[in-house]
């Protein structure tokens, strides 16, 4: 008999193992990478112009990549404006290894890096109790609202904090994706007491629309090789696998009957396509821009 299912602690050092296998898998970051190298000069180039610096507030940065592309399109962009970033992010692997990223790089003098080991949430109620009202000219959040216990309220405070020009970017998994079909079908049998909400930008477009924000939406296109999963055994598959469901060893612990059924919808063409052998799930992102 299965044991009880967990979901992924919340000590991240077990989902950030399972979090460098997608990432190896997919083409997520290249994805983000591309979309920030060829749009985010344009996106942002009210909020630069006739500015000497300009302030960031990096919410869920993970490890650094997204940031530093950011940094070094800014820079290739805008030469001469100095940058101020300010970092949240609560994994302390992920931090440690931001900073050696930051420290391997030789052209960010006219960079300020400040980060903050917490929580959006955490790092809500710091500012709010330490009454810090500052305005930001470019905060973004990168697949990391699943996260996070009251979405609306995060992101209603994190667009009370844009100054005026200044851009909101969200990225998340797209409401036409792979990912939707997945989780409502089988998201009723997981856990709810778990890290992760399992939302997409449909749920974000609910929430700004009632609030009359102006916004700005583009559909990226991203792949998933899931061919693993279907590898009984496979330790990178099983990892996959606690991703996707964010469940802690989520093949040992499922009833059979909920494993037979996700790896049934992870192969259906809502989910997934068949390519040259290969089983390749639609991770396809939605970037919401929004205006203050």
């Amino acid at each position: 008999m299965a044991s009880p299912m967990k979901s992924l602690p919340t000590d991240l050092s077990s989902y950030v193992r399972c979090f460098r296998v997608f990432l190896a898998k997919s083409t997520e970051h290249q994805t983000v990478l591309r979309f920030l190298e060829q749009q985010l000069p344009g996106l942002l180039a009210s909020t630069v112009s006739g500015k000497s610096a300009i302030n960031i507030l990096s919410v869920g940065s993970g490890a650094g990549e997204i940031d530093l592309q950011i940094i070094s399109t800014l820079q290739a962009n805008y030469p001469g404006v100095a940058i101020k970033i300010e970092v949240i992010e609560p994994s302390a692997d992920q931090v440690l290894k931001y900073k050696e990223c930051v420290a391997a790089k030789s052209n960010l003098n006219n960079v300020k890096f400040t980060w903050h080991e917490e929580t959006a949430d955490n790092f809500e109620s710091r500012m709010k109790a330490e009454k810090k009202s500052q305005k930001w000219d470019f905060i973004h959040m990168v697949q990391m609202l699943y996260y996070v216990k009251d979405i609306p309220a995060i992101v209603r405070y994190f667009h009370s904090l844009l100054g005026a020009q200044a851009k909101l970017l969200i990225i998340l998994v797209s409401g036409t994706g792979g990912w939707e079909a997945l989780w409502r079908k089988c998201g009723p049998s997981f856990p709810t007491d778990g890290l992760c909400t399992f939302i997409t930008s449909a749920k974000i477009k609910e929430i700004l629309d009632p609030l009359g924000l102006k916004y700005t939406t583009y559909e990226l296109p991203s792949q998933l090789d899931i061919t693993c999963c279907f590898t009984k055994g496979d330790k990178d598959g099983e990892l996959l696998l606690d991703f996707i469901t964010q469940i802690s060893e989520f093949s040992k612990t499922a009833p059979p009957e909920l494993r037979q059924q996700v790896l049934e919808e992870l192969r259906k063409p809502g989910c997934s396509e068949n390519k040259n052998g290969k089983v390749i799930f639609n991770n396809n992102l939605s970037v919401i821009v929004v205006e203050p």
